[in-house]
């Protein structure tokens, strides 16, 4: 199932675990003593004491001994099943499943289900079901008094081992569902910023490249007027001739290399620094994809009435191109883009003639690292991310947006759009 899929390294750290580990034994000692010496229970006192010192020995190896900051999946799973034999010992000696604290031998497990791999966590479930077994059968009674009027029927005695491995279970399982989502959207999140990251440094080269231009272009030009006249000077020694007119060639070749590069320094990003109609955005856009596309674009902006242009952002480029591109992708022949604009608000529609969305992911469309039940649509690399990625870039731009299969065509549908109070906050 991939909702058990895992990252292959787990670690644990080590100063979180540690407190949270103080915290249980510090619980321990509050409540074993409070009940001795406060309400005078009779139990064995001594022997309570020596398995919470065992707890606190450990603690100390971990501060004192045990140097890497971040605990192993194995290493994890060494001092947490521990943790949980040394609590099923305070358990045995209190009166087993019957004392409310039995409860506290769910956390281990649970604790590790969103932290470490899920072998590890199969092994402390399956450890705690056998320890909570085991104290059902078999355990000193309860603190006297307390066992001396303590009597439940057997119904309900057996029953409280079997609520307790169901809890475990179910906690476990939603922990496991929830913590996997979540590092999926973690990781899909720093992918998106490792991306903008790398759009934000290209801009910058991009405006370096275009000082460069402007500071070189004195000197070359100075350069070529000497070599021209150097041509007319030297026209009759041929030996010197072509050496001249190759450095003229070469010369105007570093022009046109610097202003390609202020005009367009990431190739397949056709803009420059200037606010942008939505209507340019698109065109810009769709002819970076021509270059490399044999699909055709289909672009309608009959409906788009009003002029207003906004700053250029990166974030909007990205998203639109993400949008764009998935319907390149998945297209069989043509897309469809249509721009609707007044007052009132932009509407982007991108269509394709594809196959759309599979059924089975509609519902989920926005989410991180999708996958179709069907097989030849499983084989389709990078379904999810992308649209993720533009999602997130778009609505944080103040778009809200809409994914479905089209109703006047054959393929998927992405409807794009802003308020026009609210293209005037980018």
């Amino acid at each position: 199932m991939k909702f058990f899929e895992t990252s292959k390294f787990h670690t644990l750290k080590k100063s979180t675990y540690i407190s949270l580990r103080w915290i249980g034994i510090i619980g321990q000692l509050i409540s074993v003593y409070i009940v001795y010496f406060v309400f005078n229970f009779d139990f064995n006192f001594i022997l309570t004491n020596l398995v919470i010192f065992i707890g606190i020995l450990s603690n100390i190896y971990l501060i004192f001994i045990y140097n890497k900051t971040q605990l192993s999946d194995r290493s994890a799973l060494i001092f947490l099943m521990i943790d949980i034999f040394q609590l099923g010992s305070l358990i045995y000696l209190t009166g087993g499943v019957v004392n409310p604290f039995v409860i506290f031998l769910l956390i281990p497990s649970v604790f590790a289900s969103s932290n470490l791999g899920i072998r590890t966590n199969l092994f402390l479930v399956i450890t705690t079901i056998l320890m909570i077994i085991f104290l059902t059968f078999y355990s000193e009674d309860l603190p006297a008094p307390l066992n001396d009027h303590f009597h439940v029927d057997p119904y309900y005695y057996y029953s409280i081992p079997i609520a307790f491995i169901i809890a475990l279970i179910f906690l476990n399982y939603f922990a496991i569902v929830f913590g996997s989502e979540s590092r999926k959207r973690k990781e899909a999140l720093s992918k998106m910023e490792e991306i903008m990251a790398q759009e934000h440094e290209m801009l910058s080269l991009g405006g370096q490249a275009a000082a460069a231009a402007h500071s070189l272009g004195t000197p070359l030009s100075t350069i070529k007027i000497i070599s021209q006249e150097l041509k007319q000077q030297l026209k009759d020694r041929k030996e010197l001739t072509s050496d001249i007119e190759l450095l003229s060639s070469q010369v105007e070749r570093c022009n046109q290399i610097l202003k390609r590069l202020s005009l367009n320094p990431i190739e397949e990003d056709d803009f420059i620094d200037e606010d942008l109609n939505f209507k340019k955005y698109i065109n810009q856009i769709v002819n970076s994809f021509k270059e490399t596309s044999t699909k055709k674009f289909i672009l309608n902006f009959d409906q788009d009435a009003s002029p207003r242009k906004i700053p250029k952002s990166i974030e909007i480029i990205y998203g639109l191109r993400n949008f764009i591109g998935n319907a390149n992708k998945f297209a069989k022949e043509k897309i469809f883009i249509t721009l609707k604009s007044n007052n009132e608000y932009t509407e982007i529609t991108i269509e394709d003639d594809g196959e759309g969305y599979p059924g089975e992911i509609l519902s989920k469309i926005g989410e991180p690292y999708l996958r179709s039940l069907k097989k030849k649509d499983k084989d389709q690399t990078g379904l999810g991310l992308g649209i993720f990625i533009g999602k997130n870039l778009l609505e944080k731009n103040f778009a809200s947006l809409n994914c479905q299969n089209s109703k006047t065509r054959t393929g998927a549908e992405v409807n794009i759009r802003w308020k026009s109070q609210d293209l005037k906050k980018i």
